[in-house]
């Protein structure tokens, strides 16, 4: 069996060795990368649910001031009816 030069087996070893040890640190920068991406998407979709809230709550507002302005209106009617019919 032909033996092969050591050099050769030394290069071969550093250069497992070198993968092996940047394995951890390039899983650790894909989980940061990953982590900071999804924390990224959950503050922007929490600020996105804020301003629709937000315009849901002025919504209802409005809607309620419209229904208590509309109200006299609505009372006047009635009793301007009322008094139509049997005057």
């Amino acid at each position: 069996m032909p033996t092969v030069n050591e050099q050769i087996t030394d290069s071969v070893t550093q250069a497992n060795t070198k993968v092996v040890g940047d394995v951890p640190s390039m899983a650790m920068g894909n989980l940061m990368t990953a982590m900071s991406q999804a924390l990224s998407n959950a503050a922007q979709n929490a600020t996105s649910n804020q301003m629709h809230t937000s315009t849901i709550v002025q919504t209802a507002t409005i809607q309620g001031i419209n229904s208590m302005t509309s109200l006299g209106t609505a009372v006047i009617g009635r009793s301007s009816e009322g008094v139509v019919e049997k005057g």
